[in-house]
């Protein structure tokens, strides 16, 4: 089957499309497919929920904020920035410990500081060095490294290269990304229950109202959704079931009709453009063949 064909139409104009390419997964095989399910690309930000794995690990009892911010790509509100204070103090960390970029000016602000507090945490539970927790030699990376295999269920060690955050970002098939995310809903991973409850309970605060990943796991009580930057979003069912979308171009705006359209909820099947005044002046779309 062919990609998915996301429509940007304005005045009842199509004037852009984008290419996502999507899997289904279900049993530990792909039931359905859009596009080219071996696709390789690199799994991002939708990672999270499995470098978090370490932090619930070490730590018996986490508030579901501290979990869900380590897991999360916010948008800076304050909620999520109270979130990532508390996760900090838990490693007697500051805002300089963070290896992260700034944005306007301070780290916290950055939208994996939750993540990075998470690491920082896990480091001093642990006894290993705080600093250079971010490069591939540390033994955190090292373990991340592995847990992030075992999850996707890959023998060989996974292509990495360096996260927007500069962190260890790997690669891998989309499918494999689903099976991943397949045991991380199913809680088949050692800690995984304990992500994917403060998830599900916090979908605001894993990303923010209107992002993809929060609005799945609205619609579908259970599910546990992230999204990766460069247009790609996981998706895990209670069931097993699982899916792993990417936009052949890196773009974000077709996730959320693409998502609608593999996961059968209409209310993400379509979205608005706005302009500059707040008017509604066209759609975006999954382009669906009949017959």
């Amino acid at each position: 089957m062919d990609p998915i064909t996301v429509a940007v139409e304005r005045g009842g104009i199509v004037e852009s499309r984008h290419r996502v390419h999507a899997v289904k997964l279900r049993d530990g095989r792909v039931t359905e497919a859009w596009g080219d399910p071996q696709l390789v690309t690199f799994m991002r930000s939708a990672a999270k929920p499995l470098q978090a794995l370490p932090l619930v690990r070490a730590y018996e009892s986490l508030p579901e904020e501290e979990v869900a911010i380590a897991c999360a790509s916010h948008c800076a509100a304050p909620e999520q920035l109270e979130a990532v204070k508390h996760l900090l103090a838990r490693s007697w960390s500051s805002e300089e410990d963070l290896e992260c970029g700034p944005v306007e000016g301070s780290r916290l602000r950055h939208n994996c500081s939750g993540k990075h507090a998470g690491m920082l945490a896990v480091c001093a539970a642990r006894g290993w060095p705080k600093r250079d927790y971010r490069l591939p030699d540390h033994p955190l990376q090292q373990e991340i490294a592995s847990l992030v295999a075992e999850a996707a269920g890959v023998e060989d060690e996974l292509p990495a290269a360096t996260d927007g955050c500069g962190v260890v970002t790997f690669a891998m098939p989309l499918d494999r990304m689903a099976a991943a995310f397949s045991r991380l809903a199913q809680e088949e991973l050692e800690g995984a229950a304990r992500i994917t409850e403060a998830m599900t309970a916090l979908p605001e605060l894993v990303e923010g109202a209107g992002r993809t990943a929060t609005e799945v796991m609205k619609a579908l009580p259970g599910a546990v959704a992230k999204g990766g930057a460069e247009g790609l979003l996981c998706v895990g069912l209670p069931d097993g079931t699982a899916f792993a979308l990417k936009a052949e171009d890196g773009a974000s705006r077709p996730l959320s009709p693409a998502a609608g359209h593999v996961l059968s909820v209409p209310s993400l099947e379509s979205s608005s453009v706005e302009n500059s005044r707040g008017d509604v002046v066209g759609s975006v779309f999954a382009l669906v063949e009949s017959g």
